[in-house]
């Protein structure tokens, strides 16, 4: 390829430094670091545009993922948090108008957290513009070349899953 990126440069001036460097590993690492900050930018930039904090986003994102309804419970292990910090993360959107608690179909006891129709398009708003750079980013890539870098990146992260020796 002679397409040549600012990384290409950061490897040229680190391989004298040191010679034992593989370009290629420095290079994809760099890469990724660079696409995921990048992301990361947009993301942000992306939820202050519909007024959302990260962690709404998050909350709400779980919500989605589910239906647009679900226990508490299912919210918390989703988030990797506590119960109680779920409860205070629902309660601020409920403030909001983004969620809505209505009685467990499952459960008489138990109560359940129901997007609203406000929430769902505050998360689908700032899904679609996030989608939209990803999409622009990966347009560089033909199909079948999505398909490969989709699959080589899954081999990684299975590695990333085993336990260290």
């Amino acid at each position: 390829m002679t397409d040549r990126d600012h990384v290409d440069r950061h490897v040229e001036r680190w391989l004298p430094i040191l010679p034992t460097l593989d370009p290629d590993v420095e290079g994809a690492v760099t890469r990724i670091q660079f696409l995921t900050r990048h992301l990361r930018d947009v993301k942000e930039r992306t939820l202050v545009g519909f007024d959302l904090h990260g962690h709404e986003y998050d909350t709400l994102h779980a919500l989605a993922g589910r239906g647009g309804r679900a226990a508490p419970s299912d919210l918390a292990r989703d988030l990797a948090m506590a119960p109680a910090s779920v409860t205070a993360r629902v309660d601020a959107l409920l403030r909001r108008g983004f969620v809505r608690r209505i009685p467990s179909s499952t459960d008489r006891r138990r109560v359940d957290v129901e997007l609203t129709e406000a929430g769902r398009a505050a998360w689908h708003g700032a899904m679609d513009v996030r989608g939209a750079e990803e999409h622009r980013l990966l347009a560089a890539l033909t199909r079948p070349e999505r398909r490969l870098l989709s699959d080589l990146l899954r081999r990684v992260v299975l590695r990333t899953e085993q336990p260290r020796d």
